[in-house]
């Protein structure tokens, strides 16, 4: 609620320019001085947790994401290979690559929704494998195509986003109440899409279900925010209105961790702090994205020699 409302404060001073929480605890490794000793020894259940989780980092509750020599393996294809990463509470991250680079099926296990073949992976202090990943979701704000394309064609606007509520797609005879239908309209006008509320999902724009969604999956107030291609399919004018407000929400302290997937530098917007880079299911480099994002780094990842450019906030690449 406080990011829509100061979002969309933000999105009018940009006009007027223009002339126009975390609620459960993360469980990290146990040492001597933490753990619970009940009759002089510490419980089973205590002891068994440690030994799961004896390989998370030690701060871990400064990160939503920890993945650990990840590697995703399909037949004798490797989706990915060897991938660590990690996301602190306060980073805007994206993640940069070609096709079948291995950005998606990185951001699917970011939103627990697929389980990696090797390695270890913490989400919200929480080991995947460890814990109930129905109870984990909610807390994970996530946009995609494939997502998009759950959605009935018949739905209301503003029913696809407070249907987010109890994590279903498409309203039945779930109860909401005032509170529930004005927090979706606010967010749906922090997306400059307010006006759209009564309509049918099927009947809008690529640009505008793309944000519909975005506020969907910020209706549930998320501790983490994925973002998988949010420009994909957009006009200039589309992708720059989304650019735009992609940036307020990055700015935004109030915001959730958030990590964006895409294949253009020019879909960067301002505000986002770290990139990670990947090719073939390895991560070429990563880190502070005035660093290591280069003309080398992105020559090196599209196996292209590529120019980058900056002007101001944004990024721009061309063939050399």
């Amino acid at each position: 609620m406080r990011w829509a409302r100061s979002a969309m404060q933000m999105l009018e001073q940009m006009s007027r320019s223009r002339g126009a929480k975390q609620e459960d605890e993360p469980t990290g490794p146990h040492n001597g001085s933490q753990e619970l000793v009940e009759n002089g020894a510490v419980t089973e259940d205590l002891a068994t947790k440690a030994a799961v989780d004896s390989d998370a980092p030690a701060d871990l509750d400064d990160l939503v994401v920890h993945m650990s020599d990840v590697g995703v393996r399909r037949g004798d294809n490797h989706l990915l290979t060897e991938l660590t990463w990690s996301v602190e509470l306060d980073e805007r991250w994206v993640v940069l690559g070609s096709n079948g680079a291995g950005k998606t099926t990185m951001l699917r296990i970011a939103a627990a929704e697929l389980h990696p073949t090797t390695g270890t992976v913490h989400l919200l202090g929480e080991r995947l494998g460890r814990t109930d990943v129905f109870e984990l979701r909610p807390r994970i704000g996530f946009t995609s195509a494939a997502l998009a394309s759950r959605v009935p064609a018949e739905e209301t606007v503003r029913d696809v986003v407070v249907s987010a509520g109890y994590a279903v797609m498409g309203r039945w005879r779930e109860s909401y109440d005032n509170m529930d239908t004005e927090r979706a309209d606010e967010l749906l006008g922090a997306l400059g899409v307010a006006q759209l509320g009564d309509r049918r999902f099927g009947t809008l724009s690529e640009g505008e279900r793309k944000r519909t969604l975005i506020a969907r999956a910020l209706m549930t107030d998320p501790e983490m925010l994925l973002l998988d291609e949010p420009a994909a399919g957009l006009d200039l004018g589309g992708r720059e209105d989304l650019v735009a407000r992609l940036s307020v929400l990055a700015m935004d302290p109030d915001a959730p961790a958030t990590v964006l997937v895409t294949h253009h530098v020019e879909e960067i917007p301002p505000g986002f702090t770290h990139v990670i880079l990947l090719r073939e299911g390895r991560a070429v480099v990563s880190g502070l994205i005035d660093d290591v994002l280069t003309s080398e780094s992105l020559s090196l990842t599209f196996d292209q020699d590529l120019v980058l450019q900056r002007a101001g906030d944004r990024f721009f690449a061309r063939r050399r």
